[in-house]
């Protein structure tokens, strides 16, 4: 990823390095609910799933409406991924999707009533940062600080 272009291959990327987002839905009145999410896989297209629990009110916001926005930070660099969101019943992909993290949170394992799969699918994406990556955004960031420079950045969107 350069300073002025973002690439799907770029988003992709950076969310199969992202252990948690957040995750953001608008309710009916309005009001933004986010909720920090595990990443339990992407796509080369840039759908991202998730387990949710059926009841509560994270399920509540997503069924009030698919539209969505996912939220990583890391290391000097930000990016946030517009789209829509929907519930999915498959049961082969969620024995697939399936980690003993995610057993801390559906104590009744993949067959547990609770357990709701997602599929987040991205319409735009908007980067901020640092290019060059984690280790190269904190140099880069310490560097800045050490001459009182302003770090290198910049920001770019694409559509997905």
């Amino acid at each position: 990823m350069t300073d002025d272009t973002l690439a799907l291959k770029d988003v992709v990327d950076t969310l199969r390095d992202a252990d948690i987002v957040m995750l953001t839905t608008a309710l009916p009145n309005g009001k933004l609910l986010s909720h920090p999410l595990s990443v339990q896989g992407v796509t080369d297209d840039g759908d991202v799933w998730f387990f949710v629990g059926l009841q509560g009110g994270q399920a509540e916001a997503l069924r009030s409406g698919p539209q969505v926005n996912l939220s990583i930070s890391q290391a000097g660099s930000w990016l946030s991924v517009a789209g829509s969101a929907e519930f999915v019943e498959d049961r082969a992909l969620v024995e697939q999707l399936w980690t003993k993290r995610a057993e801390a949170y559906f104590p009744g394992g993949a067959d547990d009533p609770n357990l709701g799969l997602l599929r987040v699918s991205g319409e735009s994406a908007q980067f901020w940062g640092l290019p060059g990556g984690k280790a190269t955004g904190i140099a880069q960031i310490l560097k800045a600080k050490v001459s009182g420079e302003r770090p290198p950045g910049g920001t770019a969107t694409t559509e997905l």
